[in-house]
């Protein structure tokens, strides 16, 4: 499991790999695709519509992987709410890539930090990515550094649309797109997680701040 890491919010990985940790059956290994230890592999300058450090990097995953087996990519700003065993249980082998097909209408604006919110087709479907690494072998690190963001967040790297499979919304749910529900597998704090002033009374902020909690639990405590 690979996920984005950004400075400007540490919190957000470690709360969301505790939420994994805890719900996991079965052993894990989670990965923080943090530029800082990748500058062999992602090179390319930031860029100005880019609204985290982990924009580009998540396309690195299958290289990283030697291009083998199954590999999950998910944005920082999510919270688990199931076992992580069950996404990967939904991995089909025809596909090259599986991902949450949203379908919804989002206006420019801005979203944390004063971030540029760009409106683009598939927006959001490359927030959370199951990798059949060896059907991703287009990715390579030289054409990840150098590819249009267009490019790489709606696919175009692949031959059709076809190799895109579809995975069940409540595991990459919007906060603030979609209803707030109980049944849900995976939040996602896609305009501002509650650890940001603005954004603590969003829907799961309540779980979100229970996760936080209980990662900082020690049973004697100093």
């Amino acid at each position: 499991i690979f996920i984005g890491y950004d400075p400007r919010e540490k919190v957000a990985f470690n709360v969301l790999a505790h939420s994994l940790y805890q719900r996991a059956s079965c052993p894990i290994s989670i990965i923080p695709l943090n530029l800082n230890q990748l500058g062999k592999e992602v090179y390319r300058e930031k860029d100005p519509l880019q609204s985290t450090e982990f924009s580009f990097s998540r396309f690195i995953v299958p290289h990283l992987s030697n291009f083998e087996g199954w590999s999950i990519f998910m944005d920082s700003d999510m919270l688990a709410c199931d076992d992580i065993l069950n996404l990967y249980n939904c991995r089909d082998d025809k596909h090259s890539v599986m991902v949450v097909k949203h379908d919804y209408e989002m206006k420019e604006g801005t979203k944390f930090l004063g971030e540029k919110q760009t409106p683009y087709p598939k927006k959001n479907w490359s927030s959370l990515i199951l990798f059949n690494n060896s059907k991703c072998r287009n990715l390579t690190k030289e054409y990840v550094n150098q590819a249009s963001g267009l490019e790489l967040h709606q696919f175009k790297w692949l031959d059709s649309d076809d190799q895109i499979g579809d995975l069940p919304k409540e595991w990459n749910y919007l906060v603030g797109h979609y209803p707030k529900k109980d049944d849900v597998s995976l939040v996602h704090y896609t305009e501002g997680g509650p650890y940001f002033k603005d954004y603590k009374n969003v829907d799961y902020a309540d779980l979100w701040f229970r996760e936080r909690e209980d990662m900082l639990y020690a049973l004697n405590p100093a």
